[in-house]
Protein backbone atom coordinates (compact mmCIF):
# COMPACT_ATOMS: atom_id res chain seq x y z
CA UNK A 1 0.00 0.00 0.00
CA UNK A 2 1.27 3.22 -1.35
CA UNK A 3 -0.07 6.03 0.91
CA UNK A 4 0.23 10.08 1.38
CA UNK A 5 -1.11 13.54 1.65
CA UNK A 6 -2.15 14.96 -2.06
CA UNK A 7 0.03 15.90 -4.25
CA UNK A 8 2.95 14.41 -2.14
CA UNK A 9 3.53 12.54 -5.61
CA UNK A 10 1.92 9.00 -5.26
CA UNK A 11 0.81 8.69 -8.84
CA UNK A 12 4.23 9.57 -10.25
CA UNK A 13 5.72 6.94 -8.11
CA UNK A 14 3.68 4.54 -8.97
CA UNK A 15 4.27 4.47 -12.84
CA UNK A 16 7.88 4.92 -12.36
CA UNK A 17 7.07 1.64 -10.81
CA UNK A 18 5.15 0.43 -13.41
CA UNK A 19 8.64 0.50 -15.26
CA UNK A 20 10.38 -1.70 -13.14
CA UNK A 21 7.76 -4.27 -12.50
CA UNK A 22 4.39 -5.65 -13.55
CA UNK A 23 1.13 -4.12 -11.50
CA UNK A 24 -2.05 -3.55 -10.90
CA UNK A 25 -3.26 -0.60 -8.87
CA UNK A 26 -6.29 -0.37 -6.63
CA UNK A 27 -7.24 3.37 -6.17
CA UNK A 28 -7.87 4.29 -2.61
CA UNK A 29 -9.11 7.81 -3.35
CA UNK A 30 -12.46 8.68 -1.95
CA UNK A 31 -13.48 10.90 -5.12
CA UNK A 32 -11.95 9.23 -7.63
CA UNK A 33 -14.48 6.85 -7.57
CA UNK A 34 -16.74 9.56 -9.05
CA UNK A 35 -17.40 9.40 -12.82
CA UNK A 36 -17.03 12.81 -14.62
CA UNK A 37 -14.73 14.22 -11.72
CA UNK A 38 -11.58 13.74 -13.10
CA UNK A 39 -9.44 16.86 -13.10
CA UNK A 40 -10.22 18.13 -9.96
CA UNK A 41 -9.34 14.69 -8.36
CA UNK A 42 -5.87 14.07 -10.59
CA UNK A 43 -7.56 10.83 -11.70
CA UNK A 44 -4.77 8.90 -13.78
CA UNK A 45 -5.03 9.45 -17.53
CA UNK A 46 -6.73 7.09 -20.13
CA UNK A 47 -3.04 6.52 -21.55
CA UNK A 48 -2.05 6.08 -18.00
CA UNK A 49 -4.70 3.48 -17.44
CA UNK A 50 -4.13 1.96 -20.91
CA UNK A 51 -0.56 1.22 -19.35
CA UNK A 52 -1.50 0.02 -15.99
CA UNK A 53 -4.36 -2.11 -15.10
CA UNK A 54 -6.72 0.29 -12.16
CA UNK A 55 -9.48 -0.73 -10.15
CA UNK A 56 -11.44 2.03 -8.37
CA UNK A 57 -12.02 4.52 -10.60
CA UNK A 58 -15.37 6.38 -12.35
CA UNK A 59 -17.76 3.75 -9.97
CA UNK A 60 -20.42 5.88 -8.88
CA UNK A 61 -22.05 9.39 -10.39
CA UNK A 62 -21.79 12.51 -8.25
CA UNK A 63 -24.93 12.66 -5.34
CA UNK A 64 -23.93 8.86 -4.97
CA UNK A 65 -22.98 7.07 -1.55
CA UNK A 66 -19.58 5.27 -1.84
CA UNK A 67 -18.44 4.53 1.64
CA UNK A 68 -14.92 3.08 3.11
CA UNK A 69 -16.97 -0.25 3.26
CA UNK A 70 -17.93 -0.47 -0.33
CA UNK A 71 -14.58 0.21 -1.17
CA UNK A 72 -13.21 -2.85 1.52
CA UNK A 73 -16.15 -4.83 -0.04
CA UNK A 74 -15.01 -3.90 -3.89
CA UNK A 75 -11.08 -4.07 -3.15
CA UNK A 76 -11.10 -7.31 -2.25
CA UNK A 77 -12.99 -8.58 -5.65
CA UNK A 78 -10.12 -6.63 -7.22
CA UNK A 79 -7.84 -8.52 -5.32
CA UNK A 80 -8.99 -11.54 -6.84
CA UNK A 81 -9.59 -10.57 -10.22
CA UNK A 82 -6.29 -9.01 -10.46
CA UNK A 83 -3.67 -10.96 -12.96
CA UNK A 84 -1.94 -12.82 -11.18
CA UNK A 85 1.19 -12.03 -13.07
CA UNK A 86 1.21 -8.51 -11.92
CA UNK A 87 1.47 -6.76 -8.15
CA UNK A 88 -1.20 -5.18 -6.67
CA UNK A 89 -0.42 -2.20 -5.38
CA UNK A 90 -3.12 0.12 -3.34
CA UNK A 91 -2.45 3.77 -3.26
CA UNK A 92 -3.98 6.61 -2.28
CA UNK A 93 -4.41 8.90 0.40
CA UNK A 94 -7.99 8.51 2.17
CA UNK A 95 -6.85 6.77 5.29
CA UNK A 96 -10.19 5.18 5.90
CA UNK A 97 -10.24 3.41 2.90
CA UNK A 98 -7.19 1.88 3.42
CA UNK A 99 -8.21 1.19 6.80
CA UNK A 100 -10.94 -0.78 6.14
CA UNK A 101 -9.19 -3.22 3.44
CA UNK A 102 -6.48 -3.63 6.30
CA UNK A 103 -8.58 -4.07 9.24
CA UNK A 104 -11.32 -7.06 7.45
CA UNK A 105 -14.37 -6.17 6.43
CA UNK A 106 -17.60 -5.19 7.95
CA UNK A 107 -20.29 -6.62 7.09
CA UNK A 108 -23.25 -5.38 8.38
CA UNK A 109 -26.33 -6.75 9.32
CA UNK A 110 -29.69 -6.84 7.78
CA UNK A 111 -31.42 -3.58 8.69
CA UNK A 112 -34.57 -2.53 7.86
CA UNK A 113 -34.61 -0.54 4.70
CA UNK A 114 -37.43 1.99 5.36
CA UNK A 115 -35.81 2.93 8.89
CA UNK A 116 -32.48 3.50 7.34
CA UNK A 117 -34.26 5.78 4.86
CA UNK A 118 -36.43 7.41 7.68
CA UNK A 119 -33.01 7.86 9.18
CA UNK A 120 -31.34 9.14 6.36
CA UNK A 121 -33.64 12.00 5.18
CA UNK A 122 -33.12 13.13 9.19
CA UNK A 123 -29.28 12.98 8.69
CA UNK A 124 -29.27 14.96 5.68
CA UNK A 125 -30.72 17.79 7.49
CA UNK A 126 -29.75 18.09 10.95
CA UNK A 127 -26.83 20.08 12.62
CA UNK A 128 -24.32 19.23 14.39
CA UNK A 129 -24.07 15.67 13.09
CA UNK A 130 -20.70 14.79 14.48
CA UNK A 131 -21.59 15.37 17.60
CA UNK A 132 -24.45 12.91 17.69
CA UNK A 133 -21.80 10.36 16.01
CA UNK A 134 -19.62 10.94 18.95
CA UNK A 135 -21.89 10.69 21.62
CA UNK A 136 -22.89 7.05 20.01
CA UNK A 137 -19.42 5.82 19.40
CA UNK A 138 -16.46 7.01 21.66
CA UNK A 139 -14.08 5.56 19.03
CA UNK A 140 -15.70 8.17 16.04
CA UNK A 141 -12.84 10.57 15.30
CA UNK A 142 -14.50 12.90 13.07
CA UNK A 143 -13.92 12.80 8.62
CA UNK A 144 -16.57 14.78 7.59
CA UNK A 145 -20.35 14.88 6.92
CA UNK A 146 -20.47 11.77 5.20
CA UNK A 147 -18.52 9.30 7.37
CA UNK A 148 -20.66 10.94 10.66
CA UNK A 149 -23.86 10.11 9.04
CA UNK A 150 -22.78 6.46 8.53
CA UNK A 151 -21.60 6.26 12.61
CA UNK A 152 -24.82 7.58 12.93
CA UNK A 153 -27.04 5.14 11.13
CA UNK A 154 -24.72 2.18 12.33
CA UNK A 155 -24.87 2.63 15.79
CA UNK A 156 -29.42 3.50 16.15
CA UNK A 157 -29.79 0.99 13.82
CA UNK A 158 -27.74 -2.01 15.40
CA UNK A 159 -27.30 -1.17 18.31
CA UNK A 160 -23.78 -1.07 18.45
CA UNK A 161 -21.45 1.41 17.30
CA UNK A 162 -20.03 1.18 13.88
CA UNK A 163 -16.32 0.81 16.04
CA UNK A 164 -18.04 -2.12 17.26
CA UNK A 165 -18.40 -4.05 14.28
CA UNK A 166 -14.96 -2.67 12.50
CA UNK A 167 -13.23 -4.43 15.51
CA UNK A 168 -15.06 -7.57 15.05
CA UNK A 169 -14.65 -7.27 11.13
CA UNK A 170 -10.62 -7.20 11.97
CA UNK A 171 -10.38 -9.85 14.29
CA UNK A 172 -12.21 -12.29 12.28
CA UNK A 173 -9.78 -11.92 9.53
CA UNK A 174 -7.67 -8.79 7.96
CA UNK A 175 -5.01 -8.52 5.63
CA UNK A 176 -1.19 -7.52 6.52
CA UNK A 177 -0.10 -4.85 4.43
CA UNK A 178 3.32 -3.44 4.00
CA UNK A 179 2.68 0.15 3.39
CA UNK A 180 5.07 2.56 2.21
CA UNK A 181 3.66 6.29 3.59
CA UNK A 182 5.30 9.31 1.28
CA UNK A 183 5.97 12.08 2.95
CA UNK A 184 7.82 14.99 1.96
CA UNK A 185 8.93 18.97 3.97
CA UNK A 186 5.57 21.13 4.70
CA UNK A 187 7.12 24.00 2.74
CA UNK A 188 7.64 21.25 -0.68
CA UNK A 189 3.96 20.18 -0.23
CA UNK A 190 3.16 23.58 -0.46
CA UNK A 191 4.98 24.36 -3.54
CA UNK A 192 3.30 21.32 -4.96
CA UNK A 193 -0.29 22.20 -4.23
CA UNK A 194 0.28 25.24 -5.37
CA UNK A 195 1.49 24.34 -9.06
CA UNK A 196 -0.95 21.54 -8.89
CA UNK A 197 -4.04 23.40 -8.46
CA UNK A 198 -2.78 26.32 -10.66
CA UNK A 199 -2.45 23.68 -13.62
CA UNK A 200 -5.83 21.84 -12.69
CA UNK A 201 -7.56 25.30 -13.76
CA UNK A 202 -5.48 25.98 -16.86
CA UNK A 203 -7.07 22.19 -17.78
CA UNK A 204 -10.61 23.05 -17.25
CA UNK A 205 -11.52 22.20 -14.21
CA UNK A 206 -14.51 25.01 -13.57
CA UNK A 207 -15.64 23.65 -16.93
CA UNK A 208 -16.20 20.53 -15.40
CA UNK A 209 -18.09 21.42 -12.58
CA UNK A 210 -20.16 23.51 -14.90
CA UNK A 211 -21.01 20.17 -17.28
CA UNK A 212 -21.76 18.23 -13.78
CA UNK A 213 -24.29 20.96 -12.69
CA UNK A 214 -25.71 21.19 -15.93
CA UNK A 215 -26.43 17.74 -15.59
CA UNK A 216 -28.66 17.80 -12.73
CA UNK A 217 -26.22 17.03 -9.96
CA UNK A 218 -27.24 19.31 -6.78
CA UNK A 219 -24.37 21.62 -5.61
CA UNK A 220 -24.06 19.85 -2.33
CA UNK A 221 -24.42 16.33 -3.45
CA UNK A 222 -22.28 13.87 -2.68
CA UNK A 223 -18.53 14.22 -4.38
CA UNK A 224 -18.70 17.97 -5.20
CA UNK A 225 -18.45 18.23 -1.16
CA UNK A 226 -14.71 17.23 -2.21
CA UNK A 227 -11.73 19.21 -1.23
CA UNK A 228 -11.24 21.97 -4.26
CA UNK A 229 -14.69 21.04 -6.05
CA UNK A 230 -17.01 22.97 -3.41
CA UNK A 231 -14.61 26.44 -4.02
CA UNK A 232 -15.62 25.89 -7.55
CA UNK A 233 -19.30 25.76 -6.64
CA UNK A 234 -18.86 28.63 -4.48
CA UNK A 235 -17.41 30.50 -7.56
CA UNK A 236 -19.88 29.33 -10.04
CA UNK A 237 -22.49 30.52 -7.47
CA UNK A 238 -20.85 34.24 -7.28
CA UNK A 239 -19.22 33.51 -4.16
CA UNK A 240 -16.52 34.14 -5.21
CA UNK A 241 -14.39 35.80 -7.60
CA UNK A 242 -11.94 34.45 -10.24
CA UNK A 243 -8.55 36.01 -8.39
CA UNK A 244 -10.12 34.87 -5.07
CA UNK A 245 -10.38 30.75 -6.73
CA UNK A 246 -7.30 29.87 -6.98
CA UNK A 247 -6.50 30.75 -2.94
CA UNK A 248 -9.30 29.75 -1.90
CA UNK A 249 -8.27 25.68 -3.13
CA UNK A 250 -5.24 26.17 -2.26
CA UNK A 251 -5.67 27.52 0.67
CA UNK A 252 -8.05 24.41 1.55
CA UNK A 253 -5.82 21.57 -0.47
CA UNK A 254 -2.95 22.52 2.08
CA UNK A 255 -5.16 22.23 4.98
CA UNK A 256 -6.39 18.94 3.99
CA UNK A 257 -2.50 17.43 2.98
CA UNK A 258 -1.89 18.81 6.63
CA UNK A 259 -5.10 16.43 8.01
CA UNK A 260 -3.54 13.32 5.89
CA UNK A 261 0.17 13.78 6.44
CA UNK A 262 -1.11 13.65 10.67
CA UNK A 263 -3.64 10.89 10.11
CA UNK A 264 -0.89 8.53 8.24
CA UNK A 265 1.81 9.25 10.64
CA UNK A 266 -0.37 8.53 13.82
CA UNK A 267 -3.02 5.95 12.60
CA UNK A 268 0.02 3.80 10.63
CA UNK A 269 3.28 2.49 12.74
CA UNK A 270 5.28 -0.18 13.26
CA UNK A 271 7.36 -2.52 11.22
CA UNK A 272 5.22 -2.97 7.96
CA UNK A 273 5.19 1.13 7.72
CA UNK A 274 8.37 2.53 5.63
CA UNK A 275 8.43 6.38 5.31
CA UNK A 276 10.10 7.53 2.08
CA UNK A 277 10.99 10.81 1.80
CA UNK A 278 9.18 11.92 -1.64
CA UNK A 279 11.53 14.65 -2.44
CA UNK A 280 13.52 11.88 -4.58
CA UNK A 281 12.67 11.51 -8.23
CA UNK A 282 9.94 9.15 -9.16
CA UNK A 283 12.46 6.74 -10.39
CA UNK A 284 14.66 6.91 -7.53
CA UNK A 285 11.61 6.47 -4.99
CA UNK A 286 10.16 3.50 -6.94
CA UNK A 287 13.47 1.14 -7.13
CA UNK A 288 13.53 1.44 -3.41
CA UNK A 289 10.22 0.48 -3.39
CA UNK A 290 11.29 -2.46 -4.69
CA UNK A 291 14.54 -2.84 -2.18
CA UNK A 292 11.95 -2.66 0.32
CA UNK A 293 9.63 -5.38 -1.20
CA UNK A 294 12.23 -7.86 -1.86
CA UNK A 295 13.60 -7.10 1.54
CA UNK A 296 10.59 -7.67 3.16
CA UNK A 297 9.23 -11.11 1.60
CA UNK A 298 12.62 -12.67 1.53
Amino acid sequence: MIVGPTAVGKTAAVLALARLRQISVISADSRQVYRGMDIGTAKPTLGERSRVPHYGLDLVDPGERYSAGHFAADAVRWLGAADPERQTVVVGGTGFYVRALADGLFREPPIDPTRRDRLRSWTANVGGLGRWASRLDSEYGGGGRQRAARTVEVSLLTGRPLSWWQEKARLEGAIEPFYIRLTVPRSVIRDRIEVRVSKMLEAGWVTEVERLLSSGVAPDAPGLDAVGYRDVVRYLAGDLTHSELGTAIVIATRRYAKRQETWFRHQLSGGNVVALDASDSPEFLAQRMVDLWNEQVN
